[in-house]
């Protein structure tokens, strides 16, 4: 019995992270609902709020534009970006420097989907040359992911052990293959789960990876978390 509950532990930490919490969410929907009445200028304090409420983007809140300029100047300014289990990470898009953009932002989260939308509609009604969908997805159903549109640039975020779950790297591989995108950026945690620093952060099975499908990468690094940003062949 205790070793049935401890596996099923070490699955949901993988799947699910220790993240995804009521007290965020709720607090989340407060935010989201108070942006409503707020100009362009006037969201700041409350997008700022709503990125601390989760562990991920609440690290990589101090080194966002940093983190897009760097990222920019690989992929060049997209106009149109996918995020794949996108989390709240769409939030940052006032952090990301781009004034004419589509935004496709899909996760499996039907909380985190329709906070966005509203996010979304907000968003257009005070800049018209911003475009965000906010769907439900499984980035499994490969199928679905090859009929998304084409775009410049796609985020996977702290995604790989959610698609392979600790069997290989092959659902990850499909996932990258069939993405309709250019660029993939691929992020990885550089720190354990109880926030001990890994002593090797690299993640030598994406590089081969990329090698085996003659793919060029480039790494970018942000304190605890590392992207490979991967320019996929024609």
């Amino acid at each position: 019995y205790k070793k049935i509950i401890k596996e099923v532990r070490a699955v949901l930490r993988r799947v699910y992270g220790l993240f995804r919490v009521e007290q965020g969410a709720t607090e989340r929907r407060e935010l989201v609902g108070k942006l409503e009445k707020q100009s362009l200028d006037g969201q700041v304090v409350y997008l700022r709020r709503i990125l601390s409420t989760h562990s991920s983007t609440r690290e990589r809140f101090a080194h966002y534009e940093e983190f897009y300029a760097k990222l920019w100047k690989i992929t060049g300014k997209p106009s149109k970006i996918i995020d794949l289990g996108c989390g709240i990470n769409p939030f940052s898009v006032y952090l990301m420097d781009l004034p004419k953009l589509q935004y496709y932002a899909y996760d499996i989260s039907e909380e985190e989907i329709s906070l966005l939308g509203q996010f979304f509609k907000q968003e257009h009604r005070l800049n018209p040359s911003f475009k965000g969908v906010a769907e439900i997805l499984d980035a499994l159903h490969f199928a679905v992911l090859e009929k998304l549109r084409q775009v410049d640039v796609c985020f996977l975020f702290k995604m790989t052990d959610v698609l392979d779950r600790g069997k290989g790297h092959k659902v990850t591989e499909e996932v990258l293959r069939r993405v309709p995108a250019r660029f993939v950026v691929v992020s990885f945690a550089t720190r354990t789960m109880s926030g001990k620093k890994m002593t090797a952060p690299r993640r030598r099975w994406m590089e081969w990876l990329c090698q085996r499908l003659g793919w060029k990468y480039t790494l970018v690094e942000i304190p605890n978390e590392l992207f490979y940003v991967i320019e996929k062949s024609e």
